[in-house]
């Protein structure tokens, strides 16, 4: 009688301690078999990853002759606007004298103009992605006719050269299915008790009974309490059809427009004067061409410049119009003057450079400086 009255024992206790959650659920990916096959979109998945899709060829041809070359006007600074530059500077120093400034005598002014070339490329990419929503009674038009192309479904782009992104319902994909996370039921076992409506008592542990022996009043002494997640249920409403049991399937095609092709060649000067220091002044710009698809240059005076206009229009035309369709590109070419300033003070020569289109100095060996410290 014994052995009987134990194996019930166990036999009671067994439903309470339910499967884990992971068991219970469905699948959490959607199967493949769960979408239907659209002429055109035959590559599109679920979440996106299926790549880029072709463009259509071009219908504006690419140039064939380059533009007239404009007059390529350089142009320099003069001696009062390399002193007055390295005035303010000094000034801007707490440690630095002026007397180099009022008492320097210039000697000599060498010009190392440094010429930055850019290329941008504005384009429009496509990709589609298989979509899913609760159905609540829209329209399915699954099969009502073809659907459009990728590339036919119009869409509105912004101004050039501005970042967009927009997700456009592709006509006639649009079909219902049950929900391949519940099952169709609407509620899945709930995570926080793995199913079972209940839990173990956190005041006592499961024991039923607190440390005096008295029997625990959180639980009545069943030493579980119900579930507040699912108030005892033992499910909750499925979140991926909200309770609806059917999902509206459908495929959404993203477009973006985008111009993250910021290529650009920095012609190299002998001035001394660091590279690193050009990153942080504008230039003058000398020219720009903005058109469907822009020619190289031609005939500028520092010849690096027309080899990586070159090399660079025909990198961007050959390769970035294999995944994405070109809309604009635009090339401009800016002079950063660069002068090295020579001077004497007290007998000594010294240099500074007057660089940029913010007129910016720089001095490493600024001769009067003092010796105070921030404490």
């Amino acid at each position: 009688m014994l052995i009987k009255k134990h194996l019930l024992e166990c036999v009671l206790i067994v439903p309470v301690l339910s499967a884990p959650a992971t068991s219970i659920h469905g699948p959490s990916a959607p199967p493949a078999n769960m979408f239907d096959t659209v002429p055109g979109y035959e590559g599109t998945i679920a979440g996106g990853g299926g790549g880029y899709l072709p463009p259509p060829p071009p219908s504006v041809p690419m140039p064939e002759q380059a533009p007239s070359s404009p007059n390529w006007h350089i142009p320099s600074i003069s001696e009062d606007q390399a002193r007055d530059s390295f005035a303010m500077y000094v000034s801007s120093k707490c440690c630095y004298s002026s007397d180099p400034v009022k008492e320097g005598v210039i000697t000599s002014m060498e010009s190392f103009n440094t010429y930055r070339y850019r290329l941008e490329t504005f384009m429009e990419s496509r990709s589609t992605e298989w979509s899913q929503k609760p159905y609540t009674g829209q329209p399915v038009d699954a099969g009502v006719q073809p659907a459009p192309g990728p590339w036919q479904i119009a869409a509105q782009p912004p101004a050039f050269f501005q970042e967009h992104k927009q997700t456009i319902k592709v006509p006639y994909t649009s079909s219902v299915k049950n929900c391949h996370v519940c099952l169709g039921m609407g509620r899945n076992p709930c995570t926080t008790c793995a199913g079972a409506g209940n839990k173990v008592c956190w005041v006592c542990n499961g024991s039923g009974y607190r440390q005096s022996d008295d029997r625990c009043m959180h639980c009545n002494g069943r030493g579980r309490e119900n579930c507040s997640s699912c108030s005892g249920s033992g499910t909750r409403q499925c979140d991926t059809c909200h309770g609806k049991r059917q999902l509206l399937v459908f495929i959404n095609l993203i477009v973006k427009w985008y111009d993250d092709l910021h290529d650009k060649h920095l012609s190299q000067d002998s001035s001394g004067l660091r590279v690193e220091n050009l990153g942080k002044v504008s230039g003058k710009e000398l020219f720009k061409d903005a058109q469907y698809m822009v020619y190289p240059v031609r005939g500028f005076p520092d010849v690096s410049v027309g080899q990586a206009s070159e090399r660079l229009v025909r990198d961007h035309q050959v390769k970035y119009a294999q995944t994405s369709l070109i809309l604009q590109q635009r090339q401009t070419i800016e002079l950063i003057p660069i002068t090295k300033v020579n001077y004497m003070w007290k007998g000594k020569p010294y240099v500074y450079y007057v660089y940029g289109n913010e007129f910016k100095v720089n001095a490493d060996d600024y001769p009067a400086t003092c010796c105070c410290s921030v404490m």
